[in-house]
């Protein structure tokens, strides 16, 4: 049988932690930032767990 392969849209995304968390960026911290407060932007900064729902899915596109 075939391995299956890297889904490279998610790879680019999503990092394994070193303890083995999916790791992504927020959304929202692109464009149109003139009206978003200091605040709101230095949070958006922050990397941030993947939702538990969405592990395992995410986990087979990148084929671990």
């Amino acid at each position: 049988m075939a391995k299956n392969k890297t889904h490279k849209g998610t790879k680019k995304r999503v990092k394994v932690s070193a303890t083995g968390k999916l790791m992504r960026q927020r959304a929202f911290s692109s464009h149109l930032l003139t009206k978003k407060s200091a605040n709101r932007k230095r949070k958006l900064r922050k990397v941030i767990q993947v939702v538990g729902s969405d592990t395992e899915r995410l986990r087979s596109l990148l084929g671990r």
